[in-house]
């Protein structure tokens, strides 16, 4: 039952503190963006109503217009907050739309449904409402929702509809539906195929001024009978005698919040003839149509689905380094909900993706859930106009030789380093991770990737925040990894091997490693000619050779090849160059 766009600002599933913050901006600053973002809503509204496009989806216009008016909340109080164009006509509707009240989620139907019985659920059909009138049973008008109390005719358009019948068998002088014109579809699934642009197909066709070719294949779902017949039984069945059959297959009594919800996760994934948003709960009992106002509709709700795609704004952006140099972007936005998950930081990926993108703190983005609820940037939907560009992480001090050493410059890949070594598949130290690393660094005599071997339990108790037990169990964790053999400490190197030519590696110690040259180290599997020119660079860069050199020191301690070891298989990944 989607109306006119002004009724469908939904609330977003934000904390409502998320929606208190300001912008840091200046009196000119917040000015000009509220004017930028206001003349952009005016215009995707003048698209939708007088041109019948869809430039933005609904529920990313309702984000952005419910940011635009938070903003002039905290800059222009004065003012009153802008209200969407409602694109009315000339014409009056004989009864008023009043909408449906939006309910969050199953707690709030259930607050709702309380003394309403008896109670009826619908889809909430997913396309443009009209007021069809029928006056001695011939159809005079069609009108466009408009504002609710004036529309459009769209009857010219309209009569080209087949499924909506021309004349009906009544006695009654006048009878006034209001209902949803929407595109069939073929067993669609609005779990896994969402909105497929239907609305907006619809509204094109409906507001041209030449016929289209869309318009005899459109289908009518009629969500109301103001003044009609009293129980929904009896209109159900009118309005099938009428040559409206499609409400009776769809809808049901429901008693409880566990109904709605049961027959709203059905409809969302079960095979159905139209688009969905959401479902419709009314009473069966409805006020007389001369009392309908817009916005008044609180004797129907509506319990929509989640948007598969949501705005949110960017609050900031991090640039982590990770081990081998590898500079990713990650935005922290403002906690939004999608399928349950509230998402406060979204990955880009790598810094050019980042840079093609082009996003700064305060633009609005789009947001969705990939495979295994993990969220993804879709794109930009609004930027801002002050573009404050944060420094990023200088890509050519970083790569797989950089960053053995605890440089401030360097501190994020060395910890990423770490982080990684402790891994169970690496040296498999449990329970030290990255914060954990980071309170050892405060530590002078940490120098190198492997300066903690030498560290004793004294020096360990000395870093702020570890106790003399915690100092115990690392220290005797340190000592551990002593054992384990050369392909793990090769690997905690980060010598660039793959894990099937690790597994199959025969060296006993760094000197067989050493004195490997490139045709060599492709006898191993896994490795072409240009992994293994990369290895040789590894190992004869100067840095990597001095933290051999402390390996072999503690030969006699570290290494223990005489057992073997086998690595995990490895995931899928690129050919490798040059092989």
């Amino acid at each position: 039952m989607a109306g006119m766009r002004w009724w469908l600002i939904v609330v977003v599933l934000f904390s409502s503190a998320g929606w208190a913050i300001c912008p840091v901006w200046t009196p000119a600053t917040a000015s000009e963006e509220i004017k930028q973002l206001e003349q952009q809503l005016t215009q995707w509204d003048e698209d939708y109503y007088q041109q019948g496009g869809s430039p933005i989806d609904d529920a990313l216009y309702d984000s952005l217009h419910q940011r635009l008016q938070q903003w002039q909340r905290c800059f222009q109080p004065a003012t009153p907050p802008r209200e969407p164009q409602t694109g009315g006509g000339p014409l009056n509707h004989p009864i008023a739309h009043t909408g449906v009240k939006k309910l969050a989620d199953k707690q709030a139907v259930a607050r709702w449904m309380q003394n309403k019985a008896p109670l009826w659920l619908q889809p909430k059909v997913d396309g443009v409402a009209v007021t069809l009138v029928y006056r001695q049973g011939q159809l005079t008008d069609a009108i466009s929702r408009g504002s609710g109390m004036q529309g459009e005719s769209w009857l010219e358009n309209v009569r080209q509809i087949s499924a909506i019948p021309h004349h009906i068998t009544t006695d009654r002088a006048r009878v006034v539906l209001q209902g949803e014109i929407y595109l069939p579809m073929n067993g669609h699934q609005q779990a896994t195929m969402g909105g497929a642009n239907a609305r907006a197909q619809v509204a094109g066709a409906l507001m041209r001024q030449r016929h289209s070719p869309l318009l005899p294949s459109l289908g009518i779902f009629i969500w109301a009978w103001p003044d009609g017949p009293e129980t929904m039984a009896q209109r159900l069945q009118q309005l099938a005698g009428f040559g409206f059959g499609l409400e009776a297959q769809w809808t049901q009594p429901v008693e409880t919040a566990d109904d709605v919800a049961r027959w709203r996760e059905a409809w969302f994934r079960q095979p159905l003839p139209f688009v969905t948003d959401g479902v419709v709960i009314q009473r069966e009992q409805r006020s007389a149509g001369r009392h309908w106002l817009p916005g008044q509709g609180d004797e129907v709700a509506a319990w929509k689905y989640t948007p598969p795609v949501i705005t949110s704004e960017v609050l900031s952006i991090d640039f982590p380094v990770g081990r081998t140099g590898k500079i990713a972007a990650v935005l922290n936005i403002l906690p939004v909900k999608l399928d349950d998950k509230t998402i406060r930081r979204v990955s880009l990926g790598s810094l050019s993706r980042w840079r093609e993108a082009d996003i700064v703190p305060g633009d609005q983005i789009a947001v969705s859930l990939a495979g295994q609820g993990i969220p993804r940037f879709e794109r930009v939907v609004w930027r801002v106009t002050q573009r404050d560009v944060p420094a990023t992480p200088d890509p050519e001090k970083h790569n797989a030789l950089s960053c053995l050493h605890p440089d401030t410059e360097c501190r994020e890949q060395f910890l990423a380093r770490l982080d990684w070594l402790s891994n169970k598949d690496v040296l498999d130290i449990p329970g030290l991770r990255r914060a954990g690393w980071q309170q050892l660094l405060s530590l002078a005599e940490f120098q190198h990737l492997f300066s903690w071997l030498r560290f004793s339990q004294q020096q360990l108790q000395s870093v702020p925040g570890i106790s003399e037990k915690r100092a115990q169990q690392l220290w005797h964790r340190f000592q551990f990894s002593r054992q384990q053999p050369l392909q793990l400490w090769v690997k905690a190197l980060g010598v660039p091997l793959p894990v099937a030519a690790l597994n199959a590696l025969p060296d006993r110690d760094w000197q067989q490693l050493l004195a490997r040259d490139e045709a060599s180290w492709r006898q191993l599997p896994g490795i072409g000619a240009g992994r293994a020119a990369r290895i040789v660079q590894f190992l004869q860069h100067d840095e990597v050779r001095r933290l051999i050199t402390f390996l072999q020191q503690e030969r006699d301690e570290v290494i223990h090849a005489s057992r073997p070891v086998t690595l995990p298989a490895p995931a899928l990944s690129a050919p490798d160059e040059g092989s």
